[in-house]
């Protein structure tokens, strides 16, 4: 992150994905978080440890003098922890941290994951699987909120909408997802879909507007593109007004070539009012935050601030102050609708927050409640056992100095638009439920407002039962997510 200097490299902005949270649950909120950026920190705390044997113990011990130097919360931390009650460093992390957790502040935040394969998400967005992002329904139905291009999924012609009715290694022996509720709630269709490894194969019963059908799928490495071909970038037209319309699935390095086409389209056509759809992004690195601050922000000037980044006191040194800094790109919006779900986290959230204090009432959020994370991790390398400590060590806030947001942007932003997430029809269309909001903030229509604890939620496709469009939806959340799915949830 710019502004921090010497080891230290912000792994992450605020809330959820990016460099962040566990999985272990089916809500989105608990599954991801974050933000990262630049190149993370190797410990000199305990830089023996790095050199010599990778065991378990020795791997506890090392987080446990991380935790004691970086964590933001230190007076939380147990003295009386025996790490030889645990088999897992994550399980011992997760005693460790138990206090911050069940105050809020750090739900799944801290965890240890694999240097190669964070790189490589956050390098080029690599990772392995069918090329989906999953999620339920009111009714327990499981359905395909988003397919991803040059993946698995998509290629055998499985799309937005598609409900998998039964998950099996083989036509004979397909178990529905509603047995495998029954018998062992959202782990049981985690363990039904298989490792994220390349080379897995499952066969889907899908349903959709094709109909019913077996779909035998092989999981394989794909780049994940984090502005889609399909419906990534637009421009909307409604009532004779011209929207500019962007999705933005996570918050990588590959994101910033499309990012900066998209908006330089937008400045040429003197687009003045934008939908930015976060709905399921997790996070990611606030250096593409802090970009996106830069393209929304042709108005700003390099005196004014777009966040303070600020460590617990005696790491105050690290603190920091990111200013605007527009770009040839830049355009300067009269209004911008951010569409979020429960999936939108961390540097999500960093850039919705970060816009309140110069648009105000002009910056809305459409669709449900937001995550909840207002810190973000800094990384921590073990560089011998290939062990990559995400500690939340920072807190992000606005030119108000304001980021008390745990429970989500919807008691902070100044406009609010409740509204589904509409499977029934592809994001970026002018009729799905979200977006059809998000057009009616901007041209002034009236709405309802989203409160702290409402929902909008996942509405499904059609089938053989109707189902309300505004029903609570959660994503499917990996038991033992890697990379990719700490930072885009319900992917797999």
């Amino acid at each position: 992150m710019r502004g921090l200097r010497g080891r230290l490299a912000a792994a992450g902005a605020l809330l959820a994905l990016s460099a962040c949270t566990g999985g272990g649950s089916t809500t989105a909120a608990s599954g991801n978080a974050g933000a990262t950026a630049a190149a993370p920190a190797t410990s000199t705390t305990t830089a023996a440890a790095t050199t010599g044997p990778c065991t378990l113990r020795a791997r506890q011990d090392w987080a446990l003098a991380q935790l004691r130097d970086w964590y933001l919360f230190p007076e939380t931390l147990p003295t009386n922890v025996d790490p030889a009650a645990f088999t897992t460093v994550q399980a011992y992390i997760d005693a460790l941290t138990a206090t911050a957790r069940a105050q809020g502040r750090d739900r799944n935040f801290t965890f240890i994951t694999s240097i190669a394969g964070e790189n490589a998400f956050f390098n080029s967005g690599s990772s392995a699987g069918f090329g989906v992002r999953l999620a339920f329904d009111a009714q327990q139905r499981l359905f395909i909120a988003e397919a991803f291009e040059g993946a698995p999924a998509l290629a055998a012609g499985i799309d937005r909408g598609a409900e998998i009715i039964a998950i099996g290694t083989t036509t004979a022996n397909l178990a529905t997802v509603a047995s495998l509720l029954a018998s062992g709630g959202s782990g049981a269709v985690n363990e039904a879909l298989g490792p994220s490894t390349a080379g897995t194969t499952r066969v889907l019963r899908i349903a959709d507007a094709a109909g019913t059908r077996n779909i035998s799928v092989t999981k394989a490495d794909f780049a994940l593109t984090p502005v889609s071909s399909r419906y990534g970038a637009r421009i909307i037209t409604d009532g004779g007004q011209r929207v500019g319309y962007i999705n933005l699935r996570t918050f990588i390095s590959t994101a910033d070539p499309a990012l900066r086409s998209a908006f330089a389209d937008f400045r040429a056509q003197g687009i003045t009012r934008v939908i930015f759809d976060l709905r399921y992004n997790g996070g990611g690195l606030v250096s593409t935050a802090e970009l996106i601050g830069d393209l929304l922000g042709g108005a700003r000037t390099t005196s004014q601030v777009f966040s303070f980044t600020t460590f617990r006191p005696e790491r105050s040194s690290n603190n920091s102050t990111r200013n605007f800094s527009p770009q040839p790109q830049s355009i300067s919006p009269m209004q911008i609708a951010f569409i979020g779900t429960s999936g939108t986290a961390s540097a999500s959230e960093l850039v919705i927050n970060a816009m309140i204090p110069y648009l105000r009432a002009n910056a809305a959020l459409i669709g449900s409640n937001t995550d909840g994370k207002p810190v973000g991790q800094i990384a921590l390398d073990m560089a011998a056992c290939d062990d990559r400590l995400r500690v939340v060590a920072f807190a992000t806030l606005n030119a108000d100095r304001r980021g008390d947001y745990f429970n989500g942007l919807a008691s902070v932003v100044e406009a609010s638009c409740r509204a589904p997430d509409d499977l029934t029809r592809p994001l970026g269309d002018p009729a799905e439920g979200s977006v059809r909001a998000a057009l009616d903030f901007l041209a002034g229509r009236a709405c309802a407002p989203i409160t702290a604890t409402a929902t909008a939620g996942t509405g499904p496709a059609p089938q053989s039962t109707p189902v309300r469009l505004d029903a609570p939806n959660e994503l499917l959340i990996a038991d033992d997510p890697d990379a990719m799915q700490r930072q885009v949830p319900g992917a797999f």
